[in-house]
């Protein structure tokens, strides 16, 4: 049974009778610009043919009263939308800072009853956070009588994020989500710059394949602030707020000096960030031109960045899912296609190009872990019904 009617299910089962309204949102798989978001960096990303469903109904009770598969329901009333640090990390959250958001953007949220089904799965490296966020946000304006923009709730979802739930992400998962297709942003500025691109790997011979690594990465949101805040502290250092503000030459020039006033990971992730986002900007322009050998070759370069200076494969000491499961994708394709680590890391999923010629063998030989072939969805946050 697929999402759609999963979630109307569960609302006939939770609330009784039929939504309004059903909306979905892709989930997205990062191309390119492993952690360069929140630096105001460059990214590529698309969304992908896994959506989120929400069935909705407004209420008059005031509040917004969740369910969603595999969780325990609950509601947030609407008289009070302050962030709750006894909600911070849970789904709550987020709709509480979706609420807000979308009433500092002028629209009175109306109570809901929503019920959500969902084919991303929950910290698979998909970004099943930022598709809620923009999903709830889209039914719960709706419901309201507005109707945001792609930006505006991409916006609100990654301030609900940041803020309410506790996470430092940027803005890329929530963009990707909320527009569909492939994107090329360039966040240099403030103002995200975005660029549709076109991009079939099928066309070229190649699946794209997320292989689950067996260990999810909901709940090492310190690790992943980590990133940002070592990032940052190399950027105040070079008179920055974020790194993308900073000069790269001068980094350079520095680099030992950094070194001991931030500490070695946080010069390495620094020396990941630059060539990463070097490396978005030639990813687009390879997929402009079509040149998918040239593409996979700095998707191979961004893996090993991400391995060898970034860090975000494991914890220290912690869980080796994502390493373990990376070496087995490796070794399956043989030098052909490319594998990398996937979106935030330290768990999730690892991001494969496979010949198609080989997909059959590569998925027998990554059969112990749970993989996926994807597409590239067109669309983005949509209503169903």
């Amino acid at each position: 049974m697929g999402g759609l009617d999963r979630a109307l299910r569960l609302f006939s089962r939770e609330y009784g009778g039929r939504p309004e309204a059903v909306f979905s949102a892709p989930g997205r798989t990062e191309l390119g610009g492993n952690h360069t978001d929140h630096e105001r960096g460059r990214v590529l990303a698309a969304a992908v043919t896994a959506r989120m469903y929400a069935a909705a109904r407004a209420n008059d009770a005031g509040v917004l009263r969740v369910s969603s598969e595999g969780m325990e329901p609950f509601e947030v009333g609407l008289g009070d939308l302050r962030a709750r640090i006894s909600e911070r990390g849970r789904s709550a959250a987020l709709v509480r800072g979706v609420a807000a958001g979308l009433s500092s953007a002028g629209i009175e949220p109306r109570g809901a009853d929503i019920a959500v089904a969902s084919e991303v799965p929950i910290g698979g490296g998909l970004s099943s956070s930022a598709c809620f966020e923009v999903l709830t946000a889209a039914a719960i304006a709706s419901l309201s009588g507005a109707a945001p923009g792609a930006a505006s709730l991409a916006g609100i979802g990654r301030e609900a994020e940041n803020r309410y739930f506790g996470k430092p992400c940027g803005l890329m998962d929530q963009l990707a989500c909320a527009l569909g297709g492939t994107v090329f942003i360039d966040f240099a500025g403030g103002e995200p710059a975005v660029e549709r691109l076109r991009f079939d790997p099928g066309a070229y011979g190649y699946a794209l394949c997320l292989v689950g690594c067996g260990a999810g990465h909901e709940d090492l949101t310190e690790e992943y602030a980590a990133i940002t805040r070592e990032m940052r502290s190399v950027a105040a250092c070079l008179g920055g707020e974020v790194l993308g503000e900073t000069d790269e030459e001068e980094f350079y020039s520095r680099i030992y000096e950094l070194r001991g006033l931030c500490g070695g990971r946080a010069v390495l992730r620094s020396v990941h960030f630059y060539g990463e986002n070097r490396r978005a900007a030639l990813e687009a322009q390879a997929i402009r031109r079509g040149d998918m050998e040239g593409f996979l070759a700095l998707a191979r370069e961004s893996g090993r960045s991400s391995a060898v200076y970034l860090q975000n494969l494991a914890v220290p000491g912690g869980d080796q899912s994502l390493p373990i499961a990376l070496s087995l994708c490796e070794r399956a394709l043989a030098g052909r296609g490319a594998a990398r680590v996937h979106g935030g890391g330290f768990g999730g999923a690892v991001q494969c190009f496979v010949p198609l010629g080989g997909l059959d063998a590569f998925m027998r030989a990554v059969s112990p872990l749970e993989a996926r072939v994807l597409g590239i969805d067109p669309d983005g946050v949509r209503m169903e019904m």
